[in-house]
């Protein structure tokens, strides 16, 4: 009786320990997706056609962007493992290539954005939308830098547990999104008004300002004293860089495989017409907003399960990795239920278009039955990571997203004719598949071990 007590008030101990280091990192999530929910209000308020390319700019930067940031995530687990071993030179070493490592993936990415318009060309994205859309990608891009050095020195502290600097610079984030957006949008402060091009550049000033609030944080001086964060400063070293490229390519490949079946799906629907772009651009913001709870959590699950393989203990990684999980799950029913409920409600924050409105309805139910599975996935694949194991999940994403998800939505929305209904249908089939499938893997990997 006792052992069952004493297991009991240890779940509750650390339940309790990943949703205090969690939570701070679900805000800080939920508040950088408001930027989007703001972007895409105020685009909404202008007119579709402004809606319609920032949502284009968003599926087509996405993947690029989303793969850079999956690369720089590994600075999280390294941290962690580090961190757990208590091997805290290290830690500090890690920090400065981690930034050099940002930097040198922020110009591939940049040059990338900027060149879009033969892709935007290829999908058939109608003409009226495609120089809109580029002008958006060209300023956006301007942010790219510093959002990578940003991610380093946030990822070093979230693989030290310390989470709520994300949390304040988000908020932080968030206020000049907002007034970026009216002074270049609408042209105030002598300033042109600059519609959707205007967002792009909002969102680029942001990324400037959230890096040097970072910057304080993660150079204060009881850091710099433990993990002698000058010291550790040094030219870009190939020993630092191939452990985090190790892990983090195959991460970064996941995010990115994930988030193009996505934008692929968000490029077919612009060959739909702009009143279907834009209403799966209201239903997507929606259900990228409720994602960014688990992911919160799963990056948290990522760092408890780290630092427990860092001190070697393996049975606390799986502990760890099944509370993330549980907690996602639990998180995503809810936001299923809220979806199922008031459906007609939450789309009318966005729009008051009645034929947009009909459209996304349909498409928000349809994101409601995903939840469960999308947060069983992103959790899972925290775990995973939390264990450096990201190859294996790599050829996961590729075969679920990839080789069933998005040649069912092309299946179902193209080939017979479905339409958008069609095209979400293949998105619930991808994410299920890949929610079994890193479930499965972690299960395996820590019962071997």
């Amino acid at each position: 009786m006792f052992k069952k007590s004493e297991k009991t008030d240890r779940l509750k101990k650390e339940f309790t320990k990943t949703i205090r280091i969690g939570a701070p990192i679900v805000a800080a999530q939920l508040i950088q997706m408001s930027m989007g929910f703001v972007d895409a209000v105020m685009a909404g308020q202008l007119s579709a056609k402004t809606l319609a390319a920032v949502a284009v700019g968003g599926s087509l930067f996405s993947p690029v962007f989303l793969f850079g940031m999956g690369v720089i995530m590994a600075v999280n687990p390294i941290i962690a493992h580090h961190h757990g071993a208590d091997e805290k030179e290290l830690i500090g070493k890690n920090v400065w290539q981690g930034i050099w490592l940002g930097l040198f993936l922020a110009v591939p990415v940049f040059f990338i954005l900027r060149n879009m318009t033969p892709v935007m060309h290829l999908f058939n994205i109608r003409p009226e939308l495609i120089e809109l859309t580029q002008g958006y990608l060209k300023a956006f891009s301007f942010g790219v830098p510093a959002a990578f050095v940003y991610f380093a020195l946030r990822f070093f502290n979230e693989g030290l547990s310390f989470t709520k600097p994300s949390m304040f610079i988000a908020k932080i984030g968030l206020l000049f999104n907002i007034a970026g957006n009216y002074v270049f949008m609408y042209g105030y402060l002598g300033f042109p008004a600059m519609g959707a091009i205007g967002i792009g550049y909002a969102t680029a000033m942001v990324h400037f300002v959230m890096l040097l609030c970072a910057i304080p944080f993660t150079f204060r001086k009881k850091f710099k004293r433990d993990f002698k964060m000058l010291e550790g400063f040094g030219w870009p070293k190939w020993k630092f860089i191939k452990e985090i490229l190790r892990v983090g390519l195959p991460s970064g490949f996941s995010f990115s495989v994930e988030i193009t079946m996505f934008a692929m799906v968000a490029l077919i629907m612009g060959s739909l017409g702009i009143k279907i772009v834009a209403a799966h651009q209201v239903t997507i913001n929606f259900a990228a907003f409720t994602f960014m709870i688990p992911l919160g959590i799963s990056i948290a699950t990522t760092a408890r399960v780290g630092f427990a393989i860092g001190r070697g203990n393996l049975e606390d990684a799986r502990l760890f990795g099944h509370i993330g999980i549980f907690i996602s799950v639990a998180v995503m029913t809810c936001t299923a239920i809220l979806m199922f409920s008031v459906p007609e409600l939450i789309i009318s924050v966005y729009t008051d278009d009645p034929d947009v409105k009909k459209i996304a309805v349909k498409l928000l139910f349809l994101a409601g039955i995903f939840q469960i599975s999308d947060g069983l996935q992103v959790a899972a694949f925290g775990a995973l990571r939390g264990m450096k194991d990201t190859k294996i999940p790599m050829y996961v994403n590729m075969v679920s997203y990839w080789l069933i998800g998005f040649s069912t939505c092309y299946i179902l929305g193209v080939v017979m004719g479905m339409g958008a209904e069609g095209l979400w249908i293949g998105l619930i089939v991808g994410l299920s598949v890949a929610a079994v499938l890193h479930n499965w893997r972690f299960n395996k990997i820590t019962k071997t071990m």
